[in-house]
């Protein structure tokens, strides 16, 4: 047990390094081929920063772990409304009054029931990977079109990096993300084993939470600096990448079979988290730190009935 925790702490690290270097390599190799910080943002970033949940779930479903792979996904959607919204609105408060994220905020809503929707069918095979790419190329479109990003999005950049670097950078975030991918998926399927609790559970809880780690991070370091409301809308878009980028691609590389046990509660509460925002974006309501105690405890809760 010790080894497969040792395994886990490694590749979580490596999959916050990677996930780093490579956003960073990116954004500054496509500003340097004189790209525009709005496609750099919507694009580049929201890949490079979903790159560690990408990893994680196309090594699970290649392993035949597609309790992981589903989990992954869904269980990060989870976490990052309650975890990471709510850690962040317990160290600062979330003004929402002035951030127009409702459009955001409904696609993710279309985003989910979309995936319930395909996952009743038993299975996110090739054809319904398709069919979630499509809907990512409908959203990047929609987005492109209104030219919405938050430029802030943009920090990785270093302005007259040298070519030299940046191939350091990129070079350093593909070597680490599929080691660190592999070494979380394999750690965590052992001790799934060896506790005899499902892959699933694994998946929703332990595995979507490490992959959170690196948004959880950068939203406590955001509202450190008084740019809590930042957290947001990282949440929406990252919310809207897993399920249409990171589940299209998977389930198009191998198909997802969908664990029951997941249609009757985990894909349901994953819709319920993300209706939960409706208030506060549509009246402009203040998330404060009792919100913030609400939402980590509502996670408790759920983390409780799963194990």
């Amino acid at each position: 047990m010790v080894v497969e925790i040792l395994l886990i702490a490694a590749g979580l690290a490596l999959l916050v390094l990677g996930g780093h270097l490579l956003v960073k390599g990116a954004v500054n190799l496509a500003l340097k081929l004189g790209i525009t910080p709005l496609v750099v943002g919507l694009t580049v970033v929201a890949f490079g920063t979903s790159a560690p949940e990408l990893l994680v779930s196309l090594s699970a479903a290649l392993k035949g772990s597609s309790g992981i792979a589903m989990g992954n996904v869904v269980g990060s959607n989870i976490a990052n409304v309650l975890v990471i919204l709510g850690v962040t609105s317990l160290v600062s408060v979330i003004v929402t009054r002035g951030h127009d994220l409702r459009e955001s905020w409904a696609m993710m809503i279309a985003a989910s029931v979309l995936l319930i929707a395909l996952a009743l069918t038993g299975e996110i095979g090739r054809l319904e990977g398709v069919i979630l790419l499509l809907a990512l190329g409908a959203t990047l479109w929609r987005q492109l079109s209104t030219g919405r990003v938050d430029q802030a999005d943009l920090e990785g950049a270093e302005l007259g990096a040298s070519w030299g670097k940046i191939a350091l950078w990129l070079a350093g975030g593909l070597v680490a993300l599929p080691i660190g991918a592999n070494m979380l998926v394999n750690g965590a399927t052992e001790i799934a084993r060896a506790a005899g609790i499902s892959e699933t559970v694994i998946g929703l809880t332990l595995v979507a939470v490490g992959t959170s780690l690196p948004e959880l991070a950068a939203s406590v370091a955001s509202a450190l600096k008084g740019r809590a409301d930042m957290a947001l809308g990282n949440v929406v878009g990252s919310n809207i990448f897993n399920i249409l980028a990171i589940l299209g691609i998977t389930a198009v590389v191998s198909p997802l079979p969908v664990p029951p046990e997941m249609l009757r509660l985990d894909l349901w509460v994953m819709l319920a988290a993300a209706l939960l925002l409706a208030p506060f974006l549509f009246r402009g309501i203040s998330m404060t730190r009792a919100v913030g105690a609400a939402l980590v405890a509502a996670y408790g809760i759920y983390a409780w009935v799963l194990l």
